[in-house]
């Protein structure tokens, strides 16, 4: 993760989906909409990349029709998969058992490839870059992924990726600066969306 020159790393949850997650619901259509305006002033890289699910590839070319210049690109790296798996004695006693069911419910394949992915992922979107101007990226994710990278921004422990949670089409920047520690500039902002369209994704106990 060496380089000359600042990145600032854009990372944001696809819109919302439909129950099968196979499409955007008219709602997420719209937050993905919202986000591509609140974007059109920021001096982002010709390429947006994102996970290659279809919430997350419609999300991404939603968001580049309201940009000029810019199109969307898949990447493996940007998937939906858990960056880390815990061992037991990693995490807090108290939630130890919840945390560790819920990694039990996703599917085996993703499970074993995931923490390389991850760790892919890290060596491709962060850390500063080379070159004369600050590079200025978007990658359409998914909550897993933003959770991983703002865990390893703030060097916080490997599980602690989990319990970070990202409401659909919400806005987080990072920025990787040479010699200097990477810096969590906005997490989970949603100041581009309406109240109505800033809860979904976010557990109800969450939507404040």
């Amino acid at each position: 993760m060496t380089g000359t020159t600042t990145r600032y790393l854009y990372l944001a949850r696809h819109g919302e989906a439909t129950p099968d997650e196979s499409a955007l619901t008219d709602r997420g259509a719209r937050q993905s909409v919202l986000l591509g305006e609140r974007l059109r002033d920021s001096p982002l890289a010709a390429v947006v990349h994102h996970g290659p699910l279809p919430r997350a590839e419609q999300t991404a070319r939603l968001i580049c029709d309201q940009l000029d210049g810019v199109r969307p690109q898949p990447s493996e790296l940007a998937g939906d998969y858990p960056p880390y798996l815990p061992r037991r004695e990693e995490l807090p006693p108290d939630s130890a058992d919840a945390y560790l069911a819920h990694l039990a419910q996703i599917p085996a394949a993703e499970r074993e490839r995931g923490p390389d992915l991850a760790e892919a992922a890290l060596v491709r979107f962060a850390g500063p870059v080379d070159g004369d101007e600050p590079r200025h990226e978007l990658v359409v994710t998914h909550a897993f992924l933003i959770g991983w990278f703002v865990r390893a921004a703030l060097d916080a422990p490997k599980w602690r990726w989990m319990g970070l949670n990202h409401a659909n089409a919400a806005l987080t920047i990072i920025r990787y600066a040479p010699r200097r520690p990477a810096s969590v500039l906005f997490f989970n902002d949603t100041g581009h969306l309406p109240t109505e369209l800033r809860r979904p994704g976010l557990p109800p106990d969450l939507r404040v």
